[in-house]
């Protein structure tokens, strides 16, 4: 079955690091990237794709290994995601 791979919100990263993240690891184009950092911040997460469960983990393993945000002295770690079964 599919499986989503979640972004998940934290106060350490910026839109437009979240933005530069998934473009670089999902391809997404800029404003794509943009309507998923907003949907992150105003609900707390957002699917940012769907795919196999092996991929799926691939991708948050990637999310987890992506680093802090550059722009935040106080950010200390990778956005957060996890992969769920798509329903």
């Amino acid at each position: 079955p599919p499986y989503h791979v979640i972004l998940l919100n934290d106060d350490d990263h910026t839109s437009e690091d979240v933005v530069v993240m998934l473009k670089d690891l999902f391809g997404h184009p800029l404003e794509k990237g943009f309507e998923m950092a907003k949907e992150v911040d105003e609900s707390g997460r957002a699917i940012v794709l769907t795919t196999t469960r092996e991929h799926a983990e691939l991708k948050v393993d990637q999310i987890h290994a992506y680093g802090p945000d550059p722009n935040i002295a106080r950010c200390k770690g990778s956005m957060s995601a996890v992969a769920e079964p798509a329903e």
